[in-house]
């Protein structure tokens, strides 16, 4: 493994698509039945981390309500927020993965010469772990100045503070679980990584319901290192297990071999500038609804947790295809990467629509449903389902980036092999920065809708500035994966989501009557769930929505009586089967 440090430019192109080995193994791609199965895995434990999530957020509500204290530990809470997506989905996931799978396919052409995964691990693992100690420690001694620009009119600056200290913790074990993740993903290996948000609020959890009478809020912020540690620890194993079960030798000839690995630093920083503008979102909200009545940013905050959720299976698609996307795009096969990220975008966008759908009719009864207890009272659920319909606005922009991103950074990873020219043409230097761009302006979008609407509309006015902003980044980033190399086709792609666009509409509309039939949250919120499901099916049905047929027919198949050859017909023939 060595290092790219030439600055010069120069006029470069891509490397030449190479064919897939032609004796290539079983790591060469998934068996028959792999994306069911590693999708089944990832959905069930992403679910149950997300209803630990979910648990957790309704303990927060049920133990501290939405006041001057849940404001202070959410302002604390940013620094997870922000290392998690920069650390272990987004940008940690967007450089290794593609990392990875070079590596992978390296072995594969070569596989008794020196293993690249190895070279890989030996050269880019210790300077993360120096990297994040660091970040960790500095976060730590500079928390009193992160919480007064965070939200400098917070009503406890203090608590915020010694929160803030404590979740500093968590920027060394999230990056190390994120590049434990990545290489164990690359690997085929969905297990491990899909259950790290079941240790993780596990974790939180465990200190929450022992410690919050005796440290009040502070012992969420406790609970939430915990609970970092638990995800880190539980990819040491399985990753171990894959980095020994490597085939190559290593030895001086992987220094210059044309399989040898170099590594490009410079492709960090894109990925990292656009991770934090996206979450810088978050900073927006906090800063601005920091202003507003004490318990805004908690409402802010219980809203955009239940939004998330309708995005969580959408993503899950993505997260289980991208190093499928990352091996093609490491091979050169751009046909295959590009019909498969026109698929994960269409099946990503029918899943968060019907999401969607059921908030905008079920909002009100899945906040009572879910917070309205002890100190979350009516007026809080009140606040916080108005948010979030107005959030649902924004759920397929952000959906549809996540999808698109991955691909985008996979074109550079973060390292090349030897014998390629250096990427290092002008245009697409530029190129790498194009989605840290689109988040620029998409941000300027938020933060013009957010100052103009706030004084008028509360938080309402921020979740509107939110869902304007993505959405305009998301329109940006579309264009720009067909600028960087993936000749999708963008009529094919638009007259789908405009399909399931017109889908979701319908379901809402016909379920928000419904919801309103019963005044019991649970009932209230299955009579509206129901019948934005069935709306959503018999609508996307007969607009002729693909992601949407092809799924009710399966169904109707499978619950349906299959028609049988008529009785003539099988007269005189033994028993199917005999």
């Amino acid at each position: 493994m060595t290092t790219d440090r030439s600055t010069a430019l120069s006029s470069a192109p891509l490397p030449a698509p190479r064919p897939a080995p032609a004796a290539a193994g079983p790591a060469a791609g998934p068996r028959r039945g792999f994306l069911a199965k590693a999708f089944g895995v990832t959905a069930v434990l992403s679910a149950a981390g997300s209803a630990l999530g979910l648990l957790r957020d309704l303990l927060l509500a049920r133990y501290f309500g939405a006041n001057q204290g849940t404001d202070a530990f959410l302002v604390a809470w940013t620094v997870p927020e922000t290392a998690a997506p920069l650390l272990i989905e987004d940008a940690m996931s967007f450089l290794m993965v593609p990392a990875f799978a070079l590596a992978l396919v390296l072995r594969e052409e070569r596989p008794d010469g020196p293993d690249p995964v190895r070279q890989l691990v030996r050269a880019t693992l210790p300077w993360l772990l120096l990297a994040l100690s660091t970040l960790s420690l500095g976060a730590a001694l500079g928390a009193p100045r992160l919480v007064d620009l965070l939200a400098p009119g917070l009503a406890d600056p203090g608590l915020a503070v010694t929160c803030t200290r404590i979740t500093a913790i968590t920027v060394l074990p999230f990056g190390v679980a994120g590049y434990l993740a990545a290489a164990l993903r690359a690997h085929h290996r969905f297990t491990a990584p899909a259950g790290i948000y079941v240790a993780y609020n596990l974790g939180i959890l465990g200190v929450l319901l022992t410690c919050h009478a005796l440290w009040g809020v502070r012992a969420a912020a406790i609970g939430v290192a915990f609970g970092s540690l638990l995800m880190a620890g539980l990819l040491v194993g399985p990753f171990l297990r894959r980095l020994r079960a490597g085939t190559g030798r290593p030895g001086r000839a992987a220094r210059r071999s044309r399989n040898a690995l170099v590594l490009i630093p410079l492709a960090l920083l894109p990925v990292g500038v656009f991770t934090l503008t996206r979450q810088a979102q978050v900073f927006i909200e906090r800063f601005l609804g920091s202003a507003l009545p004490p318990g805004t940013i908690s409402h802010l905050n219980y809203a955009a947790k239940v939004s998330q959720l309708a995005m969580t299976a959408g993503i899950l698609i993505c997260t289980v295809t991208f190093p499928l996307v990352a091996r093609a795009l490491a091979a050169g096969d751009l046909t295959a990467a590009r019909d498969r990220v026109e698929k994960d975008l269409g099946q990503a966008a029918a899943v968060v629509l019907l999401g969607t759908a059921f908030l905008m009719a079920c909002a009100p009864s899945v906040v009572a449903l879910l917070f309205e207890r002890g100190a979350f009272g009516p007026r809080d659920t009140a606040a916080t389902a108005a948010v979030i319909r107005v959030y649902s606005f924004g759920l397929l922009a952000q959906t549809l980036i996540g999808v698109m991103i991955r691909p985008y950074f996979s074109l550079r990873p973060v390292v090349r092999r030897a014998g390629d020219p250096r990427p290092e043409d002008g245009g697409r230097r530029l190129l790498d920065w194009y989605p840290a761009a689109a988040m620029a302006l998409g941000l300027v979008v938020t933060v013009v809708v957010g100052v103009l609407a706030t004084p008028r509309f509360g938080a309402l006015g921020l979740a509107a500035g939110n869902a304007a902003g993505i959405t305009g980044t998301a329109a940006l980033l579309l264009h720009g994966l067909v600028l960087r190399g993936i000749p999708l086709r963008l009529r094919r792609v638009l007259g789908g989501h405009a399909r399931l666009l017109a889908t979701a509409a319908g379901a809402a509309a016909l379920g928000t009557p419904a919801a309103r039939l019963a005044a019991d949250p649970l009932l209230s919120t299955a009579l509206g769930g129901l019948t934005v499901a069935l709306a959503f099916a018999a609508l996307g049905t007969g607009l002729g929505a693909r992601e949407v047929r092809g799924p009710v027919r399966a169904a109707l198949r499978v619950l349906g009586p299959v028609p049988g050859p008529s009785p003539v017909a099988d007269e005189g023939k033994p028993p199917h089967g005999c």
